[in-house]
């Protein structure tokens, strides 16, 4: 999508994707992922856990047609300018930070095709193989890490994101599940 025609993206586009990018983040932000999950509590653990849940509702919304795809695009082009913004606040110099978000953007893809792959594959350990890689990338020892229950938690959360009603996810409104330990 042009740069002309997201400035003249319709306001309920925008308002539905920063309902859904808010309540990423909320997500994302969860403490039993940090506790619980062993997901590092750092700029990068953050990163990777707002990336694995925009990654679960672009996947969702691209199911919808062209409305779902243009609120993608508005979602995805919210998430980028929140990094923006989160760079610019951290002291990152104006000079580097397109250099940044773009680093960025190329991270993201690369781990949306990686979750897309291992949720299509049936062997459990392919998503406990992408999380490793991905979600726990900067940690130097990966060794009894809780890859069974965030494998279980992303294939739950992409089940349950799949079955919410479009026209809920198009006005903004989604619903993820609660980060467990333990299957219940």
């Amino acid at each position: 999508m042009s740069w002309f025609a997201r400035l003249f993206r319709s306001e309920p586009e925008k308002i539905a994707a920063e309902r859904l990018y808010a309540a990423l983040v909320a997500q994302a932000r969860e403490p039993a992922f940090y506790r619980d999950g062993a997901v590092p509590d750092s700029l990068d653990g953050r990163f990777e856990l707002v990336a694995l849940h925009a990654f679960l509702l672009l996947r969702r919304l691209r199911a919808e047609g062209q409305a779902g795809a243009r609120l993608a695009q508005a979602l995805f082009d919210r998430m980028f300018v929140d990094m923006d913004e989160s760079l610019r606040e951290i002291g990152v110099g104006d000079l580097s930070v397109g250099k940044r978000v773009k680093a960025m953007a190329k991270a993201f893809y690369g781990r949306a095709a990686a979750y897309e792959a291992a949720l299509g594959d049936s062997a459990p350990a392919t998503l406990e193989q992408a999380l490793a890689r991905n979600l726990y990338g900067t940690l130097p020892d990966r060794q009894g890490l809780p890859l069974t229950a965030m494998a279980r938690y992303l294939r739950q959360a992409a089940a349950e994101i799949g079955d919410q009603p479009a026209a809920s996810l198009m006005a903004g409104q989604v619903s993820f599940p609660i980060f467990r330990l333990e299957s219940r």
